[in-house]
């Protein structure tokens, strides 16, 4: 999904991007109400310039240059480049001239001051080492008034996605320790209002929040979970692979239990609760 991130995990994404995109399709169509309403509440309307940081495939950015129409423009910025290659070519199949996607980092960001009527930031802000830098950087291109939304998911037991592989684990070694609350990590602002003083600090006010809940990946039984974990990497799925080969048995077995609690229409389905925050320069 779209992050900004950390150096490190900068080359965990840009390593995995085949992948990434393996289910890229299928992500953006299981998101693609957090991304309108981030866009709702952004207030877009056609003519609007519109800054997307890490904006990874394509999300919410193509969107966005959809709704401000061929007299607007979108700029979608990432640190993972090959990330962006494939929303260029999303662009390109869309027939969008009206959008711009380039490598740069939040906290560095250089782009005119006063230049953006609305900027938009889904599930990256938590993974930022600085987001305050970030921040002060969006600010300084908001014109005033501008408005900031940005999306920030909700505490470990509201996210699945996130804590039925680490729930699960858990019976056969220690799962991978959380991040502490200042620490880039998933749940580093599940609190909305622990973003409150750090847009303040940035020249922010935050004017509303509101949560949704939102599939990130859908799958026909536990089998495609396992799956999908195990190819997107990461903690978990490096514990995983240094435990004996019948306790690698016995965990998926254990999360193909679990997913059933997640089936609806045939299908399981994991995400979780997302904040969407707004907030004016």
């Amino acid at each position: 999904m779209t992050l900004q991130s950390p150096p490190q995990q900068t080359s965990w994404w840009a390593e995995r991007t085949t992948i990434i995109r393996r289910y890229d399709e299928m992500e953006s169509r299981l998101t693609a109400p957090v991304s309108e309403r981030m866009l709702d509440l952004a207030c877009l309307r056609p003519g609007m310039r519109v800054l997307d940081v890490a904006s990874g495939m394509g999300e919410p950015s193509l969107r966005a240059a959809q709704r401000v129409g061929p007299s607007g423009f979108v700029l979608g910025t990432d640190l993972a480049g090959g990330m962006l290659e494939v929303a260029r070519e999303k662009a390109r199949a869309l027939a969008l001239s009206n959008i711009e996607f380039r490598v740069a980092d939040a906290e560095t960001l250089e782009v005119p001051a006063q230049s953006f009527d609305a900027a938009t930031v889904r599930w990256a802000l938590m993974y930022m080492p600085r987001p305050e830098r970030a921040l002060e950087r969006l600010w300084r291109a908001l014109r005033p008034s501008g408005r900031l939304v940005c999306a920030c998911w909700a505490g470990p037991e509201q996210v699945e996605y996130w804590s039925l592989p680490r729930r699960t684990l858990a019976r056969f070694c220690p799962p991978p320790p959380p991040a502490g609350p200042d620490a880039p990590g998933v749940s580093r602002f599940s609190d909305p209002e622990r973003l409150r003083p750090l847009l303040a600090r940035s020249g922010f006010a935050m004017e509303h929040a509101e949560s949704m809940h939102v599939p990130v990946m859908e799958a026909a039984d536990g089998a495609g979970v396992v799956r999908w974990i195990r190819e997107l990497g990461g903690p978990v799925a490096k514990l995983v692979e240094g435990l004996p080969p019948e306790a690698q048995r016995a965990w998926e077995a254990e999360v193909a239990r679990e997913c059933e609690h997640h089936r609806t229409g045939g299908k399981v389905f994991l995400g979780g609760v997302t904040w969407l925050v707004v907030a004016r320069r």
